[in-house]
């Protein structure tokens, strides 16, 4: 048997379940001011809904993907604070979820399998650690004698990107990937590498889950952070096979805690899914509820509500796009855009830069969903484009420059 919902419900259900509704709906913080203990729980109340909370370097809108992230959901939020949330002790451990994330320490057995295959089957520049067991025992030596050990205090230096990695930070990669190490902490977003044992708390390393329960742990989890989700997406989420993911999904229907569901597009087209009963439930309800009139808030593109472009387009009508590998002269938007959530829609995006030196916030550019880019398709749009950017601003310690768009 398949449910159905419209996309209204759907795409109220992602909001919701995102953080980005009501708390009374979301069950989620909607402040966290300062850097104490109130503020760290409520960040990694967050990162356990999802299960996730992805990383990535560019920050040339002032703050990292992460950082907007959490910013997006809690007001008050000052964004450098989440470059320190994995300290040691922290909740939190880093490893391959969507992409290199933070996640909940509880599921640290989880991705056992994931650690056993990196093993097996080293990722990326084949078995480094096998081809070159001299610089492996060297950084086993190094960590054992001076302890933990930053990216950059290993021998050589890395070049401008991702594949220009001297060897010495290659094969730490790999021994994290596998499990051998583990990130301790960040430090100006550098990684510091220890033994897994020193890292990570003893109950969690000695527990162990087959790959086939841990797919279905990772199953609910994507979808408790998306509510409603076709297979790809709920596969994406953690970078799992659909080999693995959709008998998953049978099994789990099987115990009821998954039922079918398409959401019902125009002219009769269904979009096939998957959704946990009680976000089902949820979704009813949420039909009622009348959205309140948002101030917006700019979310990063690496949001979880946003990485998956079809699902963006089937929820929202919106043309999500990343221009960062394209040339200048071909980009659409920009370099590093900003959707603007209002409510319950994505109103507009912002290109921004950050010009600390100056401590002002630079707009490329000001995109509005609509006939006009250059014009809001309503007040209330030009509104939450206003202070979406005025709050983000506040969030990164910077100047709104005097260039903004109108």
């Amino acid at each position: 048997m398949t449910a159905t919902i419209d996309v209204r419900r759907a795409r109220r259900l992602a909001l919701c379940r995102a953080g980005l509704l009501k708390p009374e709906w979301t069950g989620m913080p909607r402040r966290a001011s300062g850097r104490g203990k109130r503020a760290r729980e409520a960040a990694r109340r967050i990162i356990a809904r999802f299960g996730y909370l992805q990383l990535d370097t560019v920050s040339v809108a002032g703050a990292r993907s992460h950082s907007i992230v959490l910013h997006s959901r809690l007001e008050a939020f000052e964004t450098p604070f989440a470059e320190e949330l994995l300290q040691p002790g922290a909740p939190i451990f880093e490893y391959w979820g969507h992409e290199a994330s933070w996640i909940p320490i509880e599921l640290y057995p989880t991705f056992g399998f994931r650690r056993d295959e990196f093993a097996r089957t080293p990722p990326w520049w084949g078995d480094l650690v096998g081809d070159n067991p001299e610089v492996a025992e060297d950084l086993r030596r190094r960590i054992r004698e001076e302890g933990p050990l930053r990216s950059l205090e290993m021998e050589g230096c890395g070049g401008q990107g991702w594949w220009d990695l001297k060897l010495a930070k290659k094969v730490a990669w790999a021994m994290w990937s596998s499990g051998e190490l583990a990130i301790r902490e960040r430090v100006n977003f550098q990684r510091t590498y220890d033994f897994a044992e020193r890292v990570v708390p003893e109950r969690w390393r000695r527990q162990r889950v087959n790959k086939e329960t841990a797919i279905e742990i990772l199953v609910l989890r994507a979808l408790a952070g998306h509510g409603w989700a076709a297979t790809g997406t709920i596969a994406q989420t953690f970078r799992l096979p659909q080999k693995d993911v959709v008998p998953a999904l049978e099994r789990l229907v099987s115990s009821g805690d998954v039922v079918r569901c398409a959401v019902q597009v125009d002219h009769g087209r269904a979009s096939r899914g998957w959704i946990r009963p009680a976000d089902l439930e949820l979704a009813s309800r949420l039909e009622t509820v009348r959205p309140r009139k948002d101030r917006g808030v700019l979310l990063s593109p690496f949001d979880p509500v946003l990485w998956d472009r079809k699902r963006v387009q089937l929820l929202f009508s919106f043309h999500q796009m990343l221009e960062i590998f394209k040339p200048a002269a071909k980009r659409i938007y920009g370099y590093y855009c900003l959707p603007v959530l209002a409510g319950e829609r994505l109103v507009a995006r912002y290109d921004l830069k950050a010009k600390r030196k100056e401590g002002t916030l630079e707009i490329l550019s000001l995109h509005y969903e609509g006939d006009d880019p250059a014009k809001p398709a309503t007040p209330d749009a030009g509104e939450a484009a206003r202070t979406a950017l005025d709050r983000y601003a506040q969030s990164v310690g910077l100047e709104v420059g005097s260039s903004t768009p109108q």
